[in-house]
């Protein structure tokens, strides 16, 4: 689909702007409504580039125990599908811009109705889904109908994803590509910047999307280190673990788009040679 979008509009200041995206990661509903909704709105004012917005569900198997715990909260304070989609509707009417994608897992979509979904997604003002436990196989229940309602289908590539298997990981995708940094679950130990580099220099071979990378990074050091060679930052249980630690919502909110502007600081000046403030 070559038509414009706000991925692609994204993707494509930034790289004038010789800079990585940083992509935050928050489970949609935690800690509660209101302050998810505090959370989310002061994202974009914060450095936030891209947003992943998580739909909560009771069995995240590719979760760590922070988003775990997230999608528990959520959940345990009822949050829904449509409180999902209307968390969306409602920031789309205040900003236009800033790309928002859903990352879950096919149960509860299914759940809801794959057309209905889609639909009332669009509606919304999402930009794309990632979708976990969905593989290429399968890309006729969900990816492909995506497409079709202009809503990109991200996929991820893990040190496990040989050169056999990407062509077929990479066929239906769009967006960007989502590069798991660690074989495991979120959250996991900080990835090695040399494998990573080389890694995602391999991926460029068969791939002109966009290359985002994530999974175990947790400091403003990390994010500038993979933001010199990815074209994209994602941050999420770093974040998630802000909220478990807050003792009130005000020092939720404080806590998170506190951490979120040091990234933004770090992976705005990553790639400047020469200046006195180099990461």
């Amino acid at each position: 689909m070559n038509t414009p979008t706000r991925l692609k509009d994204c993707f494509a200041a930034l790289k004038q702007q010789n800079r990585p995206a940083l992509v935050s990661y928050l489970t949609a509903g935690d800690p509660d409504a209101e302050t998810s909704r505090r959370l989310l709105h002061g994202l974009p004012d914060a450095g936030v580039d891209i947003i992943e917005l998580g739909m909560p569900f009771s069995d995240p198997m590719a979760d760590g125990p922070a988003i775990q715990k997230a999608a528990l909260r959520a959940l345990e304070g009822g949050q829904t599908q449509v409180k999902t989609l209307d968390m969306v509707r409602r920031f789309r009417e205040q900003n236009s811009t800033t790309p928002i994608v859903l990352m879950g897992y096919y149960n509860p979509i299914y759940c809801y109705g794959v057309e209905r979904f889609l639909t009332e997604a669009a509606s919304a003002g999402v930009d794309g889904l990632i979708v976990v436990d969905l593989p290429p196989e399968h890309d006729e229940e969900l990816c492909q109908p995506a497409a079709q309602h202009g809503i990109d289908f991200i996929r991820l590539a893990t040190p496990t994803t040989d050169a056999k298997r990407l062509p077929k990981v990479l066929s239906n995708t769009s967006g960007f590509i989502y590069y798991v940094s660690v074989a495991g679950v979120t959250g996991g130990s900080a990835p090695t910047p040399e494998r990573l580099e080389a890694s995602v220099t391999q991926l460029r071979e068969y791939t002109e999307l966009p290359i985002a990378v994530g999974f175990g990074i947790r400091t403003a050091e990390q994010a500038a280190t993979i933001g010199r060679f990815s074209d994209a930052v994602v941050v999420g249980s770093a974040l998630v673990d802000c909220i478990e630690h807050a003792s009130t919502a005000d020092d939720a909110v404080e806590r998170v788009h506190g951490l979120v502007s040091e990234l933004a600081e770090s992976v705005r000046v990553c790639r400047k040679v020469g200046e006195s403030q180099v990461c």
